[in-house]
């Protein structure tokens, strides 16, 4: 059975491949499609974004069709950067972003950050369907860890006492947003697709 996925991120394409090729399914992505115009990331929670992706790819194809959206959301500082993760700072690298984000906490007690991941899949019946995962946690003091990328060497686990990007790939899909999110979607595809 052939599933689209709303990206032509090769890394990302690279991770649904793994976890969707044991259930039998056939990975394409974007970068396969002609014509295809991505769709306007006008939405105001992750899950929206995610839908609006899924939604614009499955239009184009017309097959199960999945998007996800992420990103780090930081309380004292309004839920920044939120839904404009990706685009916060647009134009400067994450080392560059991080150390902003820890400069706008100088002085500030309440650290508290969480990561959201919205798992969007639009059906073979054109019906959504979300699946999401929450990882919470605090902004560090500084960088620390090399395994993550973007926001992760900022992204401080007070009960292991690490960063996000110092956790090993294994520990970290344990607990990580995206993890939870893949694992409801997996189940969810198991459910539905499984039999046939």
């Amino acid at each position: 059975m052939d599933i689209m996925i709303a990206t032509g991120n090769k890394n990302k394409v690279r991770e649904y491949k793994e976890m969707l090729e044991p259930l039998g399914f056939t990975v394409h992505d974007t970068s396969e499609l002609t014509g295809y115009v991505e769709p306007v990331e006008d939405g105001t929670t992750f899950a929206e974004n995610a839908l609006i992706k899924a939604r614009g790819v499955y239009d184009h194809v017309a097959m199960i069709s999945i998007a996800d959206d992420s990103g780090l959301s930081i309380r004292a500082l309004n839920n920044e950067p939120g839904i404009y993760s990706a685009r916060y700072m647009e134009g400067h690298e994450y080392p560059e972003k991080n150390r902003s984000l820890i400069k706008r906490l100088e002085g500030c007690e309440d650290r508290y950050a969480w990561f959201t991941c919205a798992i969007a899949l639009i059906d073979h019946n054109g019906n959504p369907h979300v699946f999401e995962g929450i990882m919470e946690g605090e902004i560090a003091f500084e960088p620390a860890g090399s395994n993550g990328f973007g926001y992760d060497p900022i992204f401080m686990l007070p009960e292991l006492g690490k960063t996000s990007a110092e956790l090993k790939p294994e520990e970290k899909n344990a607990i990580s947003h995206r993890g939870q999110a893949t694992r409801k979607l997996i189940a969810y595809l198991k459910e539905e697709y499984g039999n046939e």
